[in-house]
């Protein structure tokens, strides 16, 4: 009875999250520039894959300078752009970040 209990809390928790995540998203746009991977990842049409891509498309690069710049990231196309446009921004930058 006690694993179906921790199960049932898990499984809660999990649904929790899920549900509140999409919500937080649209709310307030996440920054590309300074999100961890567990903040790329609660934005709707970013998985694991993805925010790792982006992630190291930064690192290696540097900040991206507009929302339209995540189109260099493998995997990111004119659609999904689209669709996460809402959800993101690259937040204040300086010039010496955008070069």
């Amino acid at each position: 009875m006690k694993k179906f209990s921790a199960l049932l809390m898990g499984a809660l928790a999990c649904l929790a999250v899920v549900v509140v995540t999409p919500s937080l998203a649209e709310s307030s746009p996440i920054n590309v520039n300074t999100a961890s991977n567990g903040e790329l990842i609660s934005v709707n049409g970013i998985g694991p894959a993805k925010a790792k891509a982006i992630i190291e498309h930064r690192d290696a690069n540097g900040a991206f300078a507009s929302v339209e710049d995540l189109r260099s990231v493998p995997g990111i196309g004119d659609r999904l752009l689209e669709r996460l446009r809402p959800q993101v921004t690259v937040g204040e930058t300086t010039p010496e970040e955008s070069e």
